[in-house]
């Protein structure tokens, strides 16, 4: 079966260097009316001895400019609450 390809995308770091990230999934919560995106580094791939790193930042569509989204980080441990429950239910379909 073949693998459907991930949605991609580039975030410049504090010293201006930019990476490739998978986007794993988005998700809004209507009760804060905040929208959430969970990205992987490029080539990190999952296996049974290392963990794949999962990044977490709220967004913001920017439509009409340069950049699609502006991202911001998790600020309160209520919002890291949400992402890591909302990470915990999502299960990629078995590779079998």
């Amino acid at each position: 079966m073949a693998e459907q390809e991930k949605e991609r995308i580039v975030i410049p770091d504090e010293n201006g260097d930019e990476h490739l990230f998978d986007e794993l999934f988005r998700f809004h919560v209507d009760a804060t009316n905040k929208s959430y995106i969970l990205v992987t580094p490029v080539g990190a791939e999952e296996d049974d001895e290392e963990e794949v790193e999962v990044f977490a930042f709220r967004y913001e569509d920017r439509e009409g400019e340069e950049d699609d989204i502006a991202l911001f980080p998790v600020d309160t441990e209520e919002e890291w609450d949400m992402v890591e429950e909302m990470l915990n239910t999502f299960q990629p379909e078995d590779e079998e």
